[in-house]
């Protein structure tokens, strides 16, 4: 899959992240705003868009 996605793209890495707090794995972006709301984050990136605390 990796080399697939580099011939694609000229990027030889997948890169998987997770909020590592309750939830370890959001389905969707209002599943994201609801862990993002319950977690000490700063800021997180959902699509184009930065969501961040103020």
């Amino acid at each position: 899959m990796i080399e697939h996605l580099h011939q694609l793209t000229g990027i030889p890495v997948v890169l998987n992240t997770s909020f590592n707090d309750r939830e370890p794995i959001v389905e969707t972006p209002a599943h994201a705003l609801a862990t993002f709301q319950a977690c000490d984050l700063d800021a997180m990136c959902i699509g184009d868009y930065l969501v961040e605390r103020h």
